[in-house]
């Protein structure tokens, strides 16, 4: 009878481990099928963008732009160049394109555009534009994404060293490299280094919240090469 009955508990107790155990392994594969469609939605429409606004810059002659900028702290020009056709912005999941951003080192490949909203940070990367309405500009742009842990987005933001190249398309066609200087961790209240001065030259700003809180960022300041 003993028995009987311990081995009935013990058929239940595996049935409920079983149960788990699928329960589980369902969980993970949806959320790798989801992090899988994700990223290569977004490696897609970059390869795609990028051969479309090459493309258009080859097609154009002689309706480009230059703009000379002098850096205040040595007045070095720095040109930026803009095409004048072939420059219209795309929509990704509904939000307007203003370019691309690769970082080999940790394998990102996703698009950037305009809008500030919970729902823009769900699907790609939001820029913050020191002036004008275009990446690649003189100024610190802000680039803000979600750290999702587990890859997505700047999950991996974290783990870049001084020296990693971000390479950054706009949506004009100009493709910039930008080299990671200074890493470090600030509170999610700080918000003086939106601001930073960069004496004139085109530099990005990296934020997403840390692994640990997100009261916490992790903060990337990369410039011009």
């Amino acid at each position: 009878m003993f028995e009987s009955k311990y081995s009935k508990v013990l058929t239940v107790v595996l049935i409920i481990v079983i149960i788990a155990i699928v329960l589980l392994l369902g969980f993970l594969g949806f959320d790798y099928i989801k992090k899988y469609n994700s990223s290569k939605q977004a490696s897609d429409f970059v390869e795609d963008y990028q051969g479309d606004v090459t493309t258009s810059e080859e097609n154009t002659t002689d309706d480009s732009n230059e703009n000379v900028v002098l850096d205040s702290s040595n007045e070095t020009p720095i040109t930026s160049t803009t095409t004048g056709s072939g420059s219209g912005k795309k929509k990704y999941n509904g939000f307007t394109v203003v370019g691309t951003m690769k970082i080999p080192a940790i394998n990102l490949e996703y698009p950037i555009v305009e809008e500030v909203s919970t729902t823009a940070l769900e699907k790609a990367l939001i820029a913050l534009y020191p002036s004008g309405d275009n990446l690649n500009q003189p100024g610190n742009t802000v680039i803000i994404g979600h750290n999702y842990r587990n890859g997505m987005f700047f999950s991996n933001l974290k783990k870049l060293s001084n020296g990693a190249k971000i390479y950054v398309t706009d949506y004009r066609g100009k493709s910039v490299t930008y080299q990671v200087y200074n890493k470090f961790e600030a509170s999610s209240t700080d918000t003086s280094f939106y601001t930073r001065d960069t004496a004139g030259l085109a530099e990005l700003t990296l934020s997403t919240c840390t692994d640990a809180s997100n009261d916490q960022r992790t903060i990337l300041f990369a410039k011009q090469i």
